[in-house]
């Protein structure tokens, strides 16, 4: 089933996902570009960015203890998870909003902070677990961050 409000977007590599970046940024600069979600667009590229920043220099209190079973059926399902689209609507139990990192910055602020993180995870691999996945290779890391920017993503619409 389609959702008009949201694009169902497939990235395979972060070159992939600088091209997007590419035609949100002609949008925005053109005054074409709205959102369909709950978010602002800087909210949107600040909230990837920021989960980019974290499994190099550390989680928020909030998200280093997820519940014993999450991680459990997370792992498990791992390969899931760095494979097909994630899921819209989740909310991480236990925290006020359902999530973090989503700081209401301008549409420019939010995609240089974001295109700062990805050069970061192009070159070298993040440091910390993940704390729902675990220890992640590189290329899972791209995998889950490419997947995690297809979501959030998906609700910038260009005109």
């Amino acid at each position: 089933m389609t959702d008009p409000q949201h694009r169902k977007l497939r990235f395979s590599t972060l070159d992939d996902l600088r091209k997007e970046l590419e035609t949100l940024e002609r949008a925005h600069r053109a005054g074409q570009l709205r959102t369909t979600g709950n978010w602002t667009p800087g909210q949107n590229l600040s909230h990837l960015a920021s989960f980019i920043r974290y499994a190099y220099d550390g989680y928020p209190p909030l998200l280093q203890h997820p519940p014993l079973m999450l991680r459990l059926i997370a792992r498990l399902l791992r390969g899931v998870f760095l494979s097909s689209p994630l899921p819209r609507g989740v909310k991480i139990p236990g925290v006020p909003g359902g999530t973090v990192g989503v700081e209401d910055v301008s549409f420019e602020d939010g995609l240089a902070m974001f295109e700062r993180e990805i050069e970061r995870l192009a070159r070298i691999a993040p440091t910390r677990a993940n704390p729902v996945l675990g220890n992640l290779t590189h290329d899972q890391w791209l995998r889950l961050h490419l997947r995690h920017a297809e979501l959030h993503l998906g609700y910038l619409q260009p005109a």
